[in-house]
């Protein structure tokens, strides 16, 4: 009998065990991949309200509910991510120059929170004065696998290794799971890049971004090029119309352009049928799409 119950209870630590080695599935909501689920990317975290690129915004946008926090890559003079939309540093902090000549310990001296308050002083506050720009590393620490990941690699051919560093860091911090398709996607302008990603990790999601004049000059070749090794594109919003975005629905794509912040636009999409947006609103596209009927 003795032996019987300690067989059922090392079953039950052993079940538990695996649960607790398991990545959380908490942040997925379900298939975001589905063509038929319409996800809601906030891009830069809730940047229409907060300092973009920094832990705040994108603790901002979690509680707006956003299915995606959206990470830009630029990389450190010492091989260092750091989460900025800029090659330089100018535009969001007190510095200036170019990402690649910093260090990361120069990079953290910067305040990446005061210029949002100068720019938009209906928006100000205190809180926002000395913020910091982060690490991927902090970011994929602070949020872990309560967060869904929309990650895109900038300028990559100025900065050598990048995908590597990524997939690194990704799989330190447990989100590296062929089972999770969906929590992590990787953007690109580079196709060089997305598919130096897929050779890595092929169960990796990527997705083709796309500016006016090469949605304009799109092919069905060039789309059938881009299904070989992306999930979606994601192209300018205002190259989009309803034939282009049925078409590309018809290969089988995602369509989540950017950046999307008002609501006649929001509809507009919604209506020819793309699958989510960017948006630095979070709450109004939220708000938008639990309103629409497709």
């Amino acid at each position: 009998m003795r032996k019987k119950i300690a067989t059922i209870i090392g079953f039950f630590i052993l079940f538990f065990c695996l649960i607790g080695s398991t990545p959380s599935l908490a942040a997925s909501k379900g298939n975001l991949l589905s063509p038929d689920k319409i996800i809601t990317v906030a891009h830069r975290g809730a940047s229409g309200y907060v300092p973009e690129h920094t832990i705040l915004s994108y603790e901002t946008a979690q509680k707006m509910k956003a299915d995606y926090i959206e990470l830009d890559l630029q990389m450190t003079k010492d091989g260092q991510l750091i989460v900025m939309h800029d090659e330089k540093v100018d535009r969001t902090t007190n510095g200036t120059g170019w990402v690649k000549d910093y260090t990361l310990a120069d990079i953290k001296k910067l305040d990446a929170g005061s210029w949002f308050n100068r720019t938009y002083p209906d928006k100000a506050k205190e809180e926002y004065s000395h913020l910091k720009v982060p690490t991927l590393d902090e970011v994929l620490e602070h949020f872990g696998k309560s967060a869904n990941y929309y990650i895109e690699t900038k300028a990559p051919d100025i900065y050598p290794g990048m995908e590597e560093k990524l997939i690194s860091s990704l799989k330190k911090h447990h989100l590296f799971f062929p089972s999770h398709k969906g929590q992590v996607m990787i953007q690109s302008f580079s196709s060089e890049s997305l598919l130096k990603v897929h050779q890595l990790a092929p169960f990796l999601p990527t997705v083709q971004l796309l500016n006016a004049d090469s949605m304009n000059h799109l092919t069905d070749t060039d789309i059938k090029k881009i299904t070989q090794y992306a999930v979606g594109i994601g192209p300018d919003y205002k190259s989009l119309t309803a034939q282009n975005v049925q078409n590309l629905r018809q290969h089988h794509l995602l369509i989540h352009p950017y950046t999307v912040n008002t609501e006649p636009d929001m509809k507009r999409l919604l209506d020819w049928g793309v699958t989510g947006v960017f948006t630095n609103y979070t709450d109004i596209f939220n708000a938008v799409k639990k309103e629409y009927k497709r």
